[in-house]
């Protein structure tokens, strides 16, 4: 299966990819559903009450990732890629002023912002630990339209039934790809039979729908925001939201990097903080609400641009085609880990999400330097296993505490394990498509506690004082 570049690095915004983006996509969705409905239907109805119901791990982390938000965003109209957020919050005044929401191409439709967006606690839906329900009746109070959604990591949404058919709905399945790889393996031999590179390879299958500039174009528009997204988190103070009262810390500790610069007292293992502060800039910004690029996710979205960063500030002989390869080599690696296993971390826990942008960071980077094909699977199978079992309990459902600092540790391994890649010749025991499967299956195997519930781990061993 193809995914797309621009369907792994989705620009959205904070805190949840999977929370706050896809349950926005979803209420988008649902009106459209409605839309359909009211198209097919023979009569008219005057007027709909819509409620929308989560479940499993939406329903146990919902409030901390501003999940029933993003719901009212969705039915207001906002997506995630262009939202204004002073425009935001002025509608989401009007709603809760009023109760109504004017769409185009539907009646009028009643919506209660306090209690419209019910919290299920109990078991999760069948189909994925992230599961939504919205419900549409008449005036008078009939069962309308239902229709029920799968948030299933990076933004992605499913309906039950195109889950069950194992449809991701990125791009057009029936447009041919000049190579369509859908393993490590089989990408592997591809370049060794074409002589070309992986991110050859995937340019090649990107620009079989658009342009050799709008391909450059896009790359440059994912970096920028990426990059953006980096020096205003490095500029911000303050305290998160939340109720944690996690400060801001990435400008204090930049600061302190610039200070030190040029002295000859600076010890080796500061590029290590480097990489820290780039990877933490931007997950402050995301559990802020900020403008992020999910990559894969948003609960992970510091650690590939802050190893780019790293790349370009940092690495001897960086240029912007190298950070090009870089994200074309990562999201291939990422549609491979998203269509074999899973970037959820209510489904496979944080391995899914820091250990997947791990992997793709690290072979990214073993690309922009050099790295043969095989290098760079081996890079991110190194970067990969050493997160397996990776638990996702983030502290009262914030993506604060541990996920910034996560970041920061995923890319430090990521640029450790492109380093060792490109040390060795591409031989190694543990192909990354086993590496692969193995992430599934203890994803599988974990306790429900610690794929982003809140019920396990970090989360209910916080001390009270």
């Amino acid at each position: 299966m193809f995914l797309s570049i621009f369907d792994v690095f989705k620009i959205g915004v904070g805190p949840s990819s999977s929370h706050t983006m896809g349950p926005m996509l979803a209420s988008a969705r649902f009106l459209e559903a409605l839309r359909a409905a009211r198209a097919r239907a023979t009569g008219t109805v005057a007027s709909l009450r819509i409620e929308a119901v989560l479940h499993g791990s939406l329903a146990f982390t919902g409030r901390g990732h501003a999940t029933d938000r993003a719901v009212i965003l969705g039915l207001l109209g906002f997506r995630s890629d262009t939202l204004d957020p002073d425009e935001a919050v002025r509608r989401e005044a009007a709603l809760r002023e009023t109760g109504r929401i004017d769409v185009a191409g539907l009646p009028r439709i009643d919506f209660d912002a306090g209690s419209g967006v019910v919290f299920d606690y109990g078991p999760p839906l069948p189909g994925h630990a992230n599961g939504l329900i919205f419900r549409a009746f008449d005036a008078e109070g009939a069962p309308y339209l239902s229709e029920t959604y799968y948030s299933v990591g990076g933004g992605f949404v499913l309906t039950a039934e195109e889950l069950s058919g194992g449809e991701i709905k990125a791009v057009d399945a029936s447009v041919l790809r000049p190579y369509p790889f859908g393993s490590a393996a089989e990408m592997l031999a591809m370049g060794a039979a074409s002589r070309r590179s992986v991110a050859a390879m995937k340019r090649a299958n990107e620009t079989v729908d658009r342009s050799d500039a709008e391909l450059e174009a896009g790359l440059d528009r994912i970096w920028a925001v990426m990059d953006t997204c980096i020096e205003r988190g490095l500029s911000a103070d303050g305290t998160l939201p939340g109720g944690l009262n996690v400060r801001r810390r990435a400008r204090r500790i930049h600061q302190a990097l610039l200070a030190e610069l040029g002295s000859n007292r600076v010890q080796p293992h500061v590029t290590n903080d480097w990489l820290s502060v780039y990877a933490i800039a931007i997950n402050e910004e995301n559990a802020g609400g900020g403008r992020v690029v999910t990559a894969p996710t948003n609960g992970a979205a510091g650690v590939v641009p802050a190893v780019i960063r790293y790349y370009r500030d940092h690495c001897i002989g960086a240029t912007q085609a190298g950070i090009h390869d870089f994200l074309l080599v990562a999201a291939a690696i990422g549609g491979l880990i998203k269509t074999n296993a899973s970037i959820s971390g209510a489904e496979v826990g944080c391995q899914g999400e820091v250990g997947s942008a791990a992997a793709m960071a690290a072979a990214g980077l073993c690309a922009a330097l050099g790295g043969t094909n095989e290098q760079v699977e081996n890079a991110a199978e190194i970067a990969l296993e050493h997160h397996l079992g990776l638990t996702c309990d983030p502290i009262r459902g914030l993506v604060q505490v541990p996920c910034i600092e996560r970041n920061g540790l995923g890319a430090i391994k990521a640029v450790a394990a492109a380093s060792l890649a490109l040390r060795g010749d591409g031989s190694h025991i543990m192909p990354l498509d086993n590496c692969i499967e193995a992430m599934k299956q203890t994803g599988r195997d974990m306790s429900v506690r610690y794929k982003e519930t809140s019920t396990g781990g970090l989360a209910v061993n916080l001390p009270e004082c």
